[in-house]
């Protein structure tokens, strides 16, 4: 006669003893990475379609939009963490339902104009639906904080069918990707409890940051040749989703 499976016991918020058979506890585990790997294709997916339209412009325009990608999809404590503050139904269903960000691209561009075109050209492809913007950029928090954000919607395929995924995409320049950095260094240091100085110091950065995004916008349309441009048209917001 077989050994049973060995019991992992853990214990609730009220001190009675949970038995979980390490059976459950891996098909909980290989349930919850198969849920972050339609997250994990989807980003893949949206790195694929910026990265095509960066070697696109390097090749046909003989310059690059994008200075770098990054990406990233929420580790299982972030998402736990998160579905607990906002206190969502800790089921699937209602993760996908009410949390748009796990999984994450940013987008570092060289100037503002940049950003909306990117931002354009990506949500004017066939296959991508843009659920929500946020524009940042032209209404900045109140804190200085300047960024575009989009969650878009974009298929996967797998071998059991296609699959909607939300993707949250954000666009900034290099000095906002600069500030928003050291702005998260600062606040995980004090623990979010920043003192009232440095939070003054931090705007006052973040309107030097969009001064020199300002200043290069100029000097980069004066060197192309643009003698008296429009300014980057803005994208409609959407809906508002609280990420």
């Amino acid at each position: 006669m077989a050994t049973p499976a060995p019991l992992a016991r853990a214990s609730s918020p009220d001190d009675t003893s949970i038995t979980v058979s390490a059976a459950e506890l891996r098909g909980m585990r290989d349930e919850f990475e198969r849920f972050l790997m339609e997250y994990r294709f989807g980003m893949q997916e949206v790195e694929t379609k910026l990265g095509i339209l960066r070697d696109e412009f390097q090749l046909v325009h003989d310059y690059n939009p994008i200075e770098h990608l990054a990406s990233r999809v929420k580790s299982p404590d972030s998402l736990v963490e998160k579905v607990q503050r906002k206190g969502i139904d800790p089921d699937f269903a209602s993760i996908r339902e009410h949390i748009t960000d796990i999984a994450g691209v940013r987008v570092t561009c060289s100037f503002v104009s940049d950003a909306y075109r990117l931002f354009d050209l990506l949500a004017a492809q066939d296959d991508i639906r843009v659920i929500t913007v946020k524009d940042y950029i032209a209404q900045p928090k109140s804190n200085g904080y300047k960024s575009l954000h989009a969650i878009v919607e974009v298929p996967v395929f797998l071998s059991s069918g296609r699959v909607e995924v939300p993707v949250e995409v954000q666009f900034r320049t290099i000095a906002m990707d600069f500030w928003a950095s050291l702005e998260h260094k600062i606040y995980y240091k004090y623990d979010t409890n920043v003192p009232a100085g440095l939070l003054d110091e931090l705007k006052d950065a973040a309107d030097t940051a969009a001064e020199l995004d300002e200043r290069m916008e100029r000097l980069h349309r004066e060197i192309r040749g643009a003698a008296h441009p429009s300014p980057p048209m803005r994208p409609r917001p959407v809906r508002a989703i609280e990420a």
